[in-house]
């Protein structure tokens, strides 16, 4: 192995990535980052729409991710009393800017043909 000076980090460069923790495990739970580009793109939505966009996923998953991001602040459910009911789903000022953020990822992912 190649002798090199040493680098030390401060705790305070250390530090600055801890905010990322929340929103990376989140985003990182199956299907989140889809959730909100699909609502996003679609929104309001309604839970068989964003269903019908994945194709195959788990009912449990899909409502699992939808509840997680709405109690992160993410994502609007507002339901309506009508007969049947109806619920949808909308991105909220902070998702609005997650789904732009995410956009130069997804055209990396695409320029890579991944």
């Amino acid at each position: 192995m190649a002798e090199g000076p040493e680098t030390t980090i401060a705790p305070d460069d250390v530090q600055c990535l801890c905010p990322l923790g929340g929103v990376m495990d989140l985003l990182a739970r199956k299907h989140a980052m889809q959730v909100v580009c699909v609502v996003g793109a679609l929104g309001p939505v309604r839970y068989g729409q964003i269903e019908d966009a994945f194709g195959e996923v788990s009912s449990s998953t899909l409502s699992a991710r939808l509840d997680d991001l709405v109690e992160a602040g993410l994502l609007e459910r507002e339901r309506y009393a009508e007969i049947p009911p109806r619920v949808e789903y909308s991105l909220t000022q902070d998702g609005e800017e997650l789904s732009e953020l995410l956009e130069p990822l997804l055209s990396w992912v695409e320029g890579r043909g991944a």
